[in-house]
């Protein structure tokens, strides 16, 4: 290790030529797009032995995810010591009272005038790290400033550790520990720093339209010009749906304005919003509801239970209204909502929604002609700090006798003191923003939610359930209730999903299996509209044994890619929306990896259920460009599922009249199959220059390529050549060769000069529909392309199986079945890692690949070979290029992370006996030419 960091050290402050090392080498860190300062705390933490922090200023909104951490470090034995102050009286009372929760933290206070340091220290036993710079323990600081804060590793003997662990034992002498009795007096005396009240009241604030508003009149305002006599916004929930369609109807001038909606008091609050913008005489906005029938007014706010009753529909002409709202617009497709809108004839109909995904088999996009005008979800708002921010941590649920709640536990054991006493623990752990809790909690039984409100009252936390079988003047009354600080909590199952505004909620609190990606962010959403004193949300999700576990992920990060590799990352590593963190236990990832590998994330039935959901959205076929255009499932999905050989094969089993011949269908599979991936963009570029063209000179195809960015050598064009003939594939695969299995007929014709499309292609290109899918297959194999640097064979931490490794080194044939871990190659050699063997008795699990520093691999040839072998003189000749691709497991499929070239470490190479046998193997070093990165370290070799 002291060499490794001497290196890091001397590349850094000396002299690029030594090797370098991502998480030793000293850095400037600094929040970016891609990276945060906080994730390098955060990874700090997790692998230091214990840590110093001598920090000034503390926000409330940083401290959830840092408690989650902590907790992950208590039951590792890990402790820390935080040295802080009262310096300006920025530290509010709130955050020691926080940080008292933490007890592997211990709390010191420095009282002098002054104290503005910033740095924190962690000890990793062998060496330490010090982070000092500008950032204080803030969320701004961490997350979003521009800040500049200087990472340095030090062996213990360094001296300027030694400086700083001085400086930090100063501050521990001048400071005392954090006593309630201290922070009894502090809270007392302590005067917040700048007054937040404002002069006007709102009543009287002129209503403009944000930027996400703008956008969106902008859009519907040409669609009125095009003719359009129907739009769809859907925008998530909180960023002002109500104000913009206020802002349109403004914009529009209609004669007569109806606004429909599913309850009474969304009527009401939307009339009040409507008059704020659009003002005039009081006595022209009206209510259509229950007993209340203000029929002759201008702008009518109606329910569409009383609006779709007979006799009220009958007291309106068809053509009454010019212009028409209907709000939560993804009912629309009920019975109740079709009669009204078969009924009016508008000028306009405009259908606003958070959600516009059915659960049932209802078309929204179809109701209002397909014509989406804007869309703003709610990743996309949270990015616009149009929300409130919010701190997500997935925790286990409570467990006893290695019992953990499923689908099947039994209500006893879901209202159990124990279960109940550990659920209120951890919401008094984690905390909330604001002066007091008000909590929404879902369970998944009305039993079980009058248990658990009886229980939380009975604990000092005043709740009531609240089920589809109380009142809506129980329900109203509750809210109340929790908004004067009577109830912390409600507790429900499934009621307030959508359609109650609650804004003062501050904890969301997930007791039961994820149904749904709507249903959850629907329940996430109820937390995230701005409050007066709320700068975070914390949402607390208990995860059980859940079958359903793995839709978590892929709510959080609206991630409908259904990319197993993708959700696989977004669990393993911490997320970041704008200011929101998504956190996992460490416990929580591996149940929601286990649900993850249950299920066929990829399967034909997921894909039907996302064809279907494009087609709603489209209006028409979706083609595999449209699924990447619009953000829906990966392409890369329907190549990679076997039981599909190409996507005409997919249209048919949706019923789609397709028609392909057995030649067609090859070709497709083919270029689907093999080009679609982006890996390479070369074949896909002379394809689409002959389908265009029918003939290309050698000289027109390297100099499109050159306009694409990609490398050119005579290597990689006979490579070329060899895959679009299809002769790379002559080997067997199964029964067959996969050039049999691709129809056997080449793609293309070549002479010295130039490329032409086969006689058999030209024939089978006039088959429009073949054409069609062809043409689809190549441009969106072009659009992946983006992903990957095309002036280079391989992509650092992008992700190749051995196929394709063949292919990208120019290999003539497809050697990838007998290759295993490596192939010694002329000039180049693959060599195939899996850090982690699940099975002892596996082929590949006797070779221990120890990641040693950070920088290297401990590697092993194949047995028996021995330091003469010919193969071994081979691999360790100079000119070899070694390509290094690591997979975590074996869970990870075929694919593997390329890390980039590596070399071997000379004194490293011995011959050693290995495996149960003691067989004969040569062992070495391989050095990484480019360290890790922090966030691939962690993914591949993290705990």
């Amino acid at each position: 290790m002291n060499d490794t960091l001497k290196d890091a050290i001397l590349n850094s402050l000396y002299d690029q030529a030594y090797p370098g090392h991502e998480l030793l080498g000293p850095q400037l860190l600094t929040n970016t797009a891609d990276d945060k300062i906080w994730l390098t705390l955060r990874r700090e933490l997790l692998t230091c032995k214990s840590f110093t922090w001598g920090v000034a200023f503390i926000t409330p909104d940083m401290l959830v995810p840092f408690k989650l951490v902590m907790a992950e470090l208590a039951q590792k034995g890990v402790k820390g010591t935080l040295i802080t102050g009262t310096y300006l009286g920025f530290n509010q009372p709130r955050v020691f009272t926080e940080l008292r929760k933490i007890p592997n933290l211990a709390i010191r206070i420095v009282q002098e005038n002054g104290f503005h340091v910033k740095g924190y220290l962690f000890d990793h036993g062998t060496y330490e790290t010090a982070i000092i710079g500008s950032a204080n323990f803030t969320r701004s600081a961490l997350l979003s400033n521009t800040e500049w804060s200087m990472k340095l590793s030090s062996t213990k003997q360094g001296e300027f550790v030694a400086q700083i662990k001085r400086q930090l034992a100063s501050l521990e002498a001048q400071s005392s520990p954090l006593t309630k009795e201290w922070l009894h007096n502090y809270a007392a005396n302590w005067q917040q720093l700048t007054a937040t009240s404002k002069s006007k009241a709102v009543s009287s604030e002129k209503i403009t339209p944000n930027a996400m508003q703008q956008a969106a009149l902008k859009n519907l305002t040409a669609l009125v010009k095009a003719g359009a006599k129907r739009g769809l916004i859907v925008s998530a929930t909180g960023t002002g749906k109500t104000y913009l369609g206020a802002f349109a109807v403004k914009q529009f001038k209609p004669r007569r304005f109806l606004y429909v909606v599913h309850r009474r008091q969304i009527a009401q609050k939307s009339l009040e919003s409507f008059y704020r913008v659009i003002g005039g005489d009081r006595s022209n906005y009206g209510i259509l509801a229950g007993d209340q029938h203000d029929t002759a007014c201008q702008y009518l706010f109606a329910t569409v239970q009383t609006l779709s009753q007979p006799q009220v529909l009958a007291q309106f002409d068809p053509a009454d209204f010019d212009y028409i709202l209907i709000d939560e617009a993804h009912r629309a497709t009920a019975p109740s909502y079709q009669k009204i809108l078969n009924y009016f004839q508008p000028q306009f109909l405009l259908g606003m929604t958070a959600t516009p995904e059915r659960m049932d088999e209802g078309n929204v996009y179809q109701i209002f002609d397909y014509h989406l005008a804007y869309e703003i979800r709610l990743r996309d708002a949270l990015e616009e700090k149009m929300l409130t921010p919010f701190h997500y941590v997935g925790v286990q649920d409570y467990e006893a006798d290695g019992q953990v709640i499923d689908e099947t536990s039994a209500l006893r054991y879901l209202t159990a003191k124990k279960r109940v006493a550990y659920i209120l623990k951890e919401l008094a752990y984690y905390g909330y923003s604001g002066e007091k809790v008000q909590g929404l909690v879902f369970c998944s039984r009305q039993e079980e939610a009058r248990s658990l409100a009886q229980q939380f009252t009975e604990q000092g936390h005043p709740a009531v359930a609240l089920t589809n079988e109380d009142s809506f003047k129980k329900r109203q009354a509750a809210i109340a209730d929790l908004q004067a600080g009577k109830l912390e909590y409600l507790i429900t199952v499934d009621l307030f999903n959508e359609g109650v505004d609650i804004p003062s909620l501050n904890q969301i609190v997930m007791l039961r299996n994820t149904q749904s990606s709507i249903v959850f962010i629907q329940q996430l959403g109820r937390g995230l509209r701005k409050y007066p004193g709320k700068s975070f949300v914390t949402v607390l999700d208990f995860i059980g044994n859940y079958r359903n576990n793995f839709l978590i992920p892929i709510a959080l990060n609206h991630d409908v890619s259904r990319d197993v590799d993708r959700v696989r990352r977004e669990t393993m590593l911490p997320s970041l929306i704008g200011l929101s963190t998504i956190n996992f236990s460490k416990i929580a990832a591996e149940k929601i990896l286990t649900s993850l590998d249950k299920i066929k994330l990829d399967g034909l039935k997921e894909l039907r259920k996302s064809y279907r959901e494009l087609k709603e959205k489209i209006g028409r076929v979706p083609l595999l460009q449209d699924f990447a255009d619009y953000g829906s499932t990966s392409p890369l999905v329907f190549a990679q599922n076997h039981s599909l050989p190409n996507y005409g094969t997919f249209l048919q089993k949706m019923g789609e009249q397709i028609t392909l011949t057995a030649s067609q269908k090859g070709m497709l599979t083919f270029v689907i199959k093999e080009l679609l991936n982006g890996k390479r963009p070369h074949e896909l570029v002379l394809l689409q220059l002959l389908l265009a063209q029918g003939r290309v000179s050698s000289a027109e195809y390297i100099a499109a390529l050159k306009e694409h960015g990609a490398y050119v050598n005579e290597q990689v064009l006979q490579s070329v050549r060899e895959i679009l003939s299809l002769s790379f594939f002559e080997v067997k695969s199964g029964k067959t060769t996969k050039k049999a299995q691709y129809g056997g007929a080449t793609l293309i014709t070549f002479t010295q000069n130039d490329y032409a499309l086969s006689p058999i292609l030209q024939q089978n290109l006039t088959n429009s529909e073949f054409k069609k899918l062809l043409q689809d297959a190549i441009v969106t194999g072009l659009k992946m392309t983006q992903a990957y640097r095309g002036d280079q064979q391989f992509t650092l931490y992008e992700q190749y199986d051995r196929e394709d490794v063949c292919r990208l080194l120019n290999w003539p044939l497809d050697v990838s079945a007998p290759m295993y871990g490596y192939r010694v190659g002329e000039t180049e050699t693959p060599i195939f890692i899996t850090y982690q063997k699940n099975d002892e008795e596996k082929r590949n699990a006797v070779y221990d690949n120890r990641l040693i520093n950070g920088r290297s691999l401990r590697w092993y040839t194949r047995s028996p070979r021995h330091l003469d072998s010919d193969e071994v003189q081979r691999l360790l000749a100079q000119q070899m290029k070694l390509h290094l691709f690591v997979k975590r497991s074996d869970a990870a499929g075929k694919q593997f992370f390329y890390l980039g070239e590596a070399k071997i470490v000379p004194e490293s190479v011995k011959e050693e006996q290995i495996g149960p046998k003691k067989k004969a193997a040569v062992g070495m070093d391989l050095l990484l030419l480019k360290p890790l990165t922090v966030t691939m370290n962690d993914l591949l070799f993290g705990e």
